[in-house]
């Protein structure tokens, strides 16, 4: 069996939200909730897993998604192209 070739990195948030054929705010929602399992949000290296912590007032939000877990979920192969 042929072994893909993922890229490296995070997935661009823009990106998943493509192939999800969602919008960006979906798939963030998605990652701090739970019910999207392709990634993390953090905030200051904090862990954030609660809707009410988007609030942009306490700070930028980072999220790392995954190109293996995305490709899991959805069979999208990332290569590292920005969109």
């Amino acid at each position: 069996m042929d072994e893909i070739e993922l890229g490296v990195g995070s997935v661009p948030v823009a990106v998943a939200a493509r192939v999800y054929g969602k919008d960006a705010s979906w798939v963030r929602a998605g990652i701090i909730a739970g019910w999207l399992p392709i990634g993390k949000a953090t905030r200051n290296g904090e862990l954030i897993t609660s809707i009410e912590q988007m609030n942009s007032r306490y700070g930028r939000i980072n999220f790392y998604i995954s190109p293996k877990r995305l490709y899991e979920e959805t069979g999208y192969v990332w290569k590292g192209e920005k969109r």
